[in-house]
């Protein structure tokens, strides 16, 4: 029967396993089982604080990144508005440029005119002084006496008169 017993289970040994079992449970939840969780507890509020630290940072950097877009937007609209006002004075500048040429060109062709005036005055002229000089020889040579030149002046002075009044509005 020895050997009976060896197989035989015996109540009062898994008592004592049982009894052991739980006060070693409750020894490892005294000792380990509040460190632990604390660690736990711990390590759960440093990732909430590190989530918490990650939507500032990205709040943060939608913030920026709003900013800067509106910076961007203003230079944007300031770089047009300098590009408008460079293009605005460089037509005003051009504007001014073609009036000045305009005007010096007005007065090469008002000085032209006057020149052309003046030529044609002293064209006259000579032309008075070549037919008294030349009708004065030619008088002489008829006449073969010597005429007065101041009398003779005077005839083809009046008589030039009328043909370069009647020739003024064709010259």
């Amino acid at each position: 029967m020895q050997s009976l017993d060896v197989i035989s289970i015996n109540i009062w040994h898994i008592l004592i396993s049982l009894i052991n079992l739980v006060i070693i449970f409750l020894i490892m939840k005294k000792i380990l089982f509040k460190p632990i969780k604390k660690v736990l507890s711990d390590r759960k509020k440093a990732i909430e604080t590190q989530y918490a630290d990650a939507d500032k940072a990205l709040a943060d950097a939608e913030a920026n990144k709003a900013v800067w877009e509106n910076k961007l937007k203003d230079a944007d609209e300031e770089a047009d508005a300098i590009i408008k006002s460079a293009t605005d004075k460089a037509k005003l500048r051009a504007d001014k440029i073609v009036e000045d040429a305009d005007k010096q060109a007005m007065e090469m062709t008002r000085r032209a005119k006057e020149q052309i005036v003046l030529e044609r005055k002293k064209a006259e002229q000579e032309m008075k002084e070549e037919i008294i000089e030349v009708s004065t020889a030619i008088a002489e040579k008829m006449i073969e006496r010597e005429v007065n030149p101041h009398d003779h002046r005077d005839i083809i002075d009046s008589f030039i008169g009328n043909i370069g009044s009647d020739d003024d509005g064709n010259l």
